[in-house]
């Protein structure tokens, strides 16, 4: 038997903000970076926020690090708050999330509900009960993975994205089509995620592109916007694969953002998977097969549509100026050996390797990234 459930509230659109209007007589705490603090934008929340206490915990930084949790942890104590409302990308999201989940265990604040308003287009997190956190000091990501850590609500508004500039815009975009690619090939997947999947891939190949050259459009920003919420959905109930396995490693030894380490690494996985396994398993190939009929790519046998499929991500990639390779991207032979093998290590144990549609071994890690070098 298996499940399927949505758990979290959304509210999408314009205007959408005002749903906050509703919440009246509590003790918010708003968790979100400083040039989210800087720029107005949680002054715009704060507006709908009249007759309630609130305060800001502004200190998130990207790759958001154990002590930041900490921090935050301290802050919601201090405050007593009992509706917390994250504000930003990924890493603000996920920080927020953090610091309530183990705020609650820790009895430092009953926290009622948990709002996530999203800057970016791309992790899903809003919908997610995922929470990436960092160890600086190793250089490692640990992805949480609790049913506790979904947001209840989560507010889509299409205005506060329509200033991300395109580099951001891309990477965010291209993040969330991996979530959506992965998904669908997911050893977990089914018709509902499948569904999910499926619209969140054809709204972000139509839609990334105009998002990206003309950010005033409105129509699109609003469509990628969504389509980041749809692919957020469905990983969140599949699990993803061993790009973003791959994806966790080099970000945390390379500093490269998220969302540029998913596209840059989306390429090599989909040739990956696709490849007839040692059980003779083809239905990753048959999937990308029918995405690449879904967004109008040559799909009439599986290896013209994977090979389609493939060459559509690298055109977005020279497009969004997203490096081919590690060794494009600045990372030095030096610096890539010193780190390949504990890299190999980290993506075996990360749980984003149970779900992918094909098993994976060490030497498979070690080939992977020998090509992506």
């Amino acid at each position: 038997m298996k499940n399927f459930k949505l758990s979290t509230n959304v509210y999408f659109g314009q205007d959408s903000l005002s749903i906050l209007d509703e919440i009246q007589g509590k003790n918010v705490l708003i968790i979100c970076d400083k040039f989210i603090k800087d720029s107005g934008i949680a002054d715009k929340v704060a507006s709908h926020l009249t007759g309630n206490t609130v305060n800001v915990f502004a200190d998130v930084v990207p790759d958001p690090p154990i002590e930041v949790v900490a921090e935050g942890i301290n802050c919601l104590k201090s405050v007593g708050a009992n509706i917390i409302i994250a504000v930003g990308g990924g890493s603000s999201i996920d920080a927020a999330k953090a610091i309530r989940e183990l705020g609650t265990r820790m009895n430092v604040a009953n926290v009622e509900k948990c709002y996530a308003i999203p800057t970016t287009s791309g992790t899903g997190s809003e919908v997610t009960q995922f929470s990436v956190i960092t160890d600086a000091s190793k250089g490692v990501k640990y992805p949480l993975v609790l049913e506790s850590l979904q947001p209840m609500v989560a507010i889509l508004d299409p205005d506060l994205v329509a200033s991300v500039p395109p580099n951001i815009t891309a990477d965010t975009g291209m993040d969330a089509l991996t979530h959506a690619l992965e998904a669908y090939v997911s050893t977990n997947a089914n018709d509902f995620t499948d569904a999910l999947a499926e619209k969140a891939i054809t709204l972000l190949v139509r839609f990334l592109p105009y998002a990206y050259a003309h950010g005033d459009d409105m129509e699109a920003r609003e469509k990628v916007h969504n389509a980041a919420c749809l692919a957020g959905m469905a990983f969140n109930m599949v699990g993803v694969g061993i790009c973003h396995s791959i994806a966790h490693q080099i970000g945390a030894k390379f500093h490269m953002s998220h969302g540029r380490a998913n596209a840059m690494v989306l390429p090599y996985v989909v040739d990956f998977n696709a490849q007839i396994s040692s059980e003779g398993d083809t239905k990753a190939a048959k999937k990308y097969q029918r995405v690449a009929r879904l967004i109008g790519l040559p799909y009439s046998d599986a290896p013209l549509a994977v090979s389609s499929l493939i060459h559509k991500i690298q055109d977005m990639q020279r497009v969004y100026g997203v490096p081919p390779t590690l060794r494009s991207a600045g990372i030095s032979k030096e610096q890539f050996y010193a780190v390949k093998d504990s890299m190999i290590a980290a993506a075996m144990d990360d749980i984003c390797t149970e779900s992918n549609p094909r098993k994976v071994c060490e030497k498979d890690f070690d080939r992977l990234l020998m090509k992506m070098f």
